[in-house]
């Protein structure tokens, strides 16, 4: 997973999975998802996300715990 703002454009995007967007679908205004042909959900794009989240405040719940140092 992986997470990017772009302040150029105001967007924050969450990758869920890579692979190739089959559609997009907007499920609210600014906020679409993107497909992959077995209708798996890829990503998530928030356009003008400084207006829709708060950006400054980041809260990683239970996942810390599953991640191996290397």
């Amino acid at each position: 997973m992986k997470i990017h703002y772009y302040p150029e454009t105001d967007t924050l995007s969450i990758e869920l999975k890579s692979g190739v967007s089959d559609r997009t679908e907007e499920v609210s205004e600014d906020v679409t998802i993107d497909f992959d042909a077995t209708g798996q959900v890829l990503s998530l794009d928030i356009d003008l996300a400084s207006e829709k989240v708060d950006l400054g405040s980041i809260e990683i719940v239970g996942l810390l715990e599953r991640l191996a140092v290397v």
